[in-house]
């Protein structure tokens, strides 16, 4: 009897086999873009965009915009678009990008250094008053920004600038961003080293060059001489800080990888010592690295803290050394722990020649056009024609005579803009939330006014420093995780079971003194309208459980949760 022909097995499905392509590392020889912002990055340079916006999209208007345009490579001439209005923070992570967009940007300044003469300062007003509605924010890293900017308006507002020595150039995108710096290089009298030189020269032969033009993601610097250690250096990604070595005299100590957002890292010493005369070349050696060797495969982990925590401290300083500098650098020293517990430079300090500087605090860095054009009057009322932004969103007024300080503070109290501010008012910061920004969740800079006029209200008494920064999302902005009290916008629940406004409590974060992140108790959100009794109740039990001279930080690393609910 024939055999039962046999049914033929079934094929195995053949597995579709991808190629790795790495992190996409250039260096690695991973070029292929792997993402969209890879993509239209490759395909044109963001430095270019400019040309466009002067000769077409400011003549025919918002809707004739490239998306890529749009929502990319003009961000390399400091432009975002804004939130449109009436968007609640639900809505935010659901809403396709065209949705959020409205027909306005926000413009950023770049001020490297934080330096403005009152002339530029003016200029800055008047674009404010003329062209955004008399919007104008001081950001946390010395810049200003504007609101409700059109497109037609640019190249007159880029042309106004510049004629005043001030641009927008790399204000954002994926390049090196401004550099931030001691508000008070060169007039300090404890300054160790004065880093100013350093600053222009970075800014002059790489800021608009298409060398470093095309990085991972955006890129953060610090210099400072300063021993009150005044730049966040710890949170840059690469951070020039003031030493003094002992056999070659002053010079910068080098710092890597650090950064906040969603995966906060405190950067790292290299434990190398650089002269003033070589900061650019080890500044452009280690953006050199970053573009190179910097993962571009994922966003979320194209920042240089990620490669530097995969490499370690010793292992970038040999790439460093040997394939970008071609020399050893010097062992140095690690900066000392600052003496002062603020490093605002709020209040009337002696310069080293004499004169005086005045350090103000606006309202968590609201301010106006108008305000601003009047800073420059009374600056140069007063007999200076200098001033200053710094990384706590504050001003000053530099290079003032003994005889003219007092006036001076009273036409800034007119103001309402005081040298002599409250724990309160001087600790306080808030990130542009959701009023302008589209990817934020909750409102921040009335909610951060209103919070520092009840903690006045209610302790009047308090003067120990302490931070209060608010941030609208998850991206930390303004700083949240090495704050004394932190404030991460969400969306929480309230008694009646309604989703309201609110955030996540990070608390006892600190820089320059035992640089740390915030704790976070288990469970503890507030809502909006409950801030400042959380607020209220958690800095009384400070005061009542306080050791002496204990620092708020201090207290949270021992205080029970119980206390810091």
């Amino acid at each position: 009897m024939a055999a039962t022909p046999q049914k033929p097995a079934a094929a195995t499905p053949r597995r579709k086999v991808s190629r790795h392509r790495g992190e996409g590392q250039w260096a690695m020889g991973h070029h292929t873009p792997l993402n969209g912002n890879e993509q239209f990055k490759k395909d044109d340079d963001g430095l270019n965009v400019r040309t466009r916006i002067e000769t077409i999209y400011s003549k025919r208007g918002f809707d004739s915009i490239d998306p890529n345009d749009l929502r990319g490579r003009m961000r390399w001439w400091g432009l975002y678009t804004q939130r449109k209005p009436g968007i609640d923070g639900g809505k935010t992570a659901i809403l396709e990008p065209e949705e959020l967009d409205d027909k306005y940007f926000m413009l950023r300044v770049r001020i490297d250094g934080g330096r403005l003469t009152t002339r530029q300062l003016r200029v800055i007003g008047e674009i404010s008053e003329e062209f955004a509605r008399g919007s104008a924010d001081i950001t946390d890293r010395q810049n200003i920004q504007l609101h409700w900017i059109r497109i037609e308006d640019v190249p007159e507002i880029w042309d106004r600038l510049e004629a005043v020595g001030l641009s927008t150039t790399e204000a954002c995108g994926d390049c090196p961003r401004v550099v931030i710096g001691s508000p008070v290089a060169g007039i300090a009298e404890d300054e160790i080293i004065d880093g100013t030189w350093a600053i222009d020269e970075i800014h002059d032969r790489y800021i608009g060059s298409k060398e470093f033009s095309n990085l991972p993601r955006k890129f953060k610097t610090a210099i400072s001489g300063s021993p009150l250690l005044d730049v966040v250096h710890e949170i840059n990604d690469v951070a020039f800080v003031g030493v003094e070595h002992p056999e070659h005299g002053p010079g910068f100590d080098l710092w890597v990888g650090g950064g906040l957002s969603t995966n906060p890292k405190i950067g790292v010493r290299l434990g190398a010592w650089v002269p003033l005369e070589e900061v650019p070349e080890a500044w452009a050696g280690v953006v050199g690295i970053f573009r190179d060797y910097g993962y571009r495969r994922l966003r979320t982990r194209a920042r240089l803290k990620f490669l530097v925590a995969d490499w370690g401290p010793e292992k970038f300083r040999q790439i460093l050394e040997d394939d970008y500098l071609e020399r050893k650098l010097v062992d140095g020293p690690a900066p000392a722990e600052p003496t002062e517990r603020w490093r605002d430079h709020v209040g009337v300090h002696r310069q080293k020649d004499g004169r005086f500087y005045v350090g103000f605090a606006p309202r968590v860095g609201r301010v106006d056009g108008a305000t601003l054009t009047k800073i420059a009057e009374v600056a140069e009322a007063h007999g200076s024609g200098r001033v200053r932004t710094t990384v706590e969103q504050k001003m000053i007024v530099l290079d003032v005579e003994e005889a003219q300080v007092e006036p001076l503070v009273e036409a800034l109290e007119a103001l309402d803009l005081t040298a002599r501010p409250s724990a309160f008012r001087r600790g306080t910061m808030a990130c542009t939330g959701i009023e302008y920004c589209k990817l934020a969740i909750v409102e921040t800079k009335a909610r951060g006014a209103a919070l520092i006029d009840e903690l006045e209200r209610r302790i009047p008494d308090f003067d120990e420093p302490i931070t209060i920064n608010l941030n609208g999302c998850p991206n930390a902005c303004a700083r949240i995780q090495v704050a004394d009290i932190g404030l991460k916008g969400q969306l929480v629940l309230n008694d009646e079971g309604e989703q309201v406004e609110g955030y996540q409590v990070h608390l006892g974060g600190a820089l320059g003194l035992q640089a740390g992140f915030g704790r976070k108790v288990r469970g503890l959100k507030v809502t909006s309208d409950e801030l400042p009794d959380y607020v209220e109740r958690v800095l009384k039990r400070f005061q009542d459980e306080r050791e002496d001279g204990e620092r708020f930080a201090a207290w949270v690393t021992r205080a029970s949760e119980e206390a810091l609910s």
